[in-house]
């Protein structure tokens, strides 16, 4: 009887450890994704570092992103200048906040004033649309972002899949850079325009860093401008034509739309990471 009673234990507790058991190829590979799951930090962290180890060499002139992606690419880049593994590489920062970072880290550092050509800058991105036109500027830094990103001869993008959109505007507000002077008078020119048809202007508030409002002063950029968000509810027509429209309003400095200059866009996701580049 003894003998019985064991012999079912231990059928019973095989059951039960089947019961758990993936039953089939599709149960197992959920598992394994959820075993994999990433937060969305690691996967900033492996687009950052993967930028840096795919096209950063040494001897290179580098510029450095501004952002939460961003920041891993920079302290992929201190590390490796600290390994000995990059050699003779000087970076030039697009923000006050990078350019602490990568003080701290001992990144030697220029300035567009000594070294007007970049040989790759990597930055992340608000949205990305199919044909690898950005929305950029959220964290503030979009002038001097698009002054140092302009000049590299690569600029590298780097995204979590939630960035990716099938147009550009809903998503995320198109944050453009205008001088204090008559800000007012320079949002209605804005907004007037007919490539930005739809769009709600808002002057940003409290810190530059943040499309967010979180104060009651007028938030003022690096360069001591103002910021207007444009919010859409429908995604906008011609980013092309409306980049340019922009740029030639009097009282604007820059925007947030940064269209064909992508070289590659690196995106990570629930699948790991792929690389998007424009379509010939």
């Amino acid at each position: 009887m003894r003998i019985l009673s064991v012999a079912l234990l231990s059928a019973a507790t095989a059951n039960a450890f089947t019961a758990f058991a993936p039953s089939s190829k599709t149960a197992l590979r959920t598992f394994t994704t959820l075993n994999m799951a990433k937060s969305q930090d690691e996967l900033k962290k492996d687009v950052g570092y993967k930028a840096v180890d795919d096209y950063v060499t040494s001897g290179m002139v580098v510029g450095l992103g501004t952002g939460s992606t961003a920041y891993f690419a920079v302290e992929r880049v201190g590390q490796k200048l600290k390994s000995g593994e990059l050699k003779d590489v000087v970076c030039i920062p697009t923000s006050v906040r990078t350019k602490e970072q990568a003080e701290s880290l001992d990144i030697p550092l220029v300035t567009l004033d000594t070294h007007s050509n970049l040989d790759v800058a990597i930055d992340g991105a608000d949205e990305v649309d199919p044909d690898l036109n950005l929305v950029k500027g959220g964290g503030g830094a979009l002038l001097r972002e698009k002054m140092v990103e302009i000049m590299a001869d690569k600029f590298i993008v780097i995204v979590d899949e939630s960035k990716l959109t099938d147009g550009l505007g809903p998503g995320f507000p198109v944050p453009v850079e205008i001088t204090p002077f008559c800000h007012e008078h320079t949002m209605r020119q804005v907004a007037a325009l007919s490539s930005c048809e739809g769009c709600k202007p808002v002057l940003r508030m409290g810190s530059s860093s943040s499309n967010v409002n979180d104060g009651d002063e007028i938030a003022v950029t690096d360069n001591g401008n103002y910021i207007v968000d444009l919010h859409f509810d429908t995604p906008i027509k011609d980013a092309r034509k409306m980049a340019e429209d922009i740029k030639n309003v009097c009282g604007v400095v820059d925007h947030g739309l940064f269209c064909d200059m992508s070289t590659a866009v690196i995106i990570a996701g629930s699948d790991g990471i792929s690389v998007k580049k424009p379509k010939a």
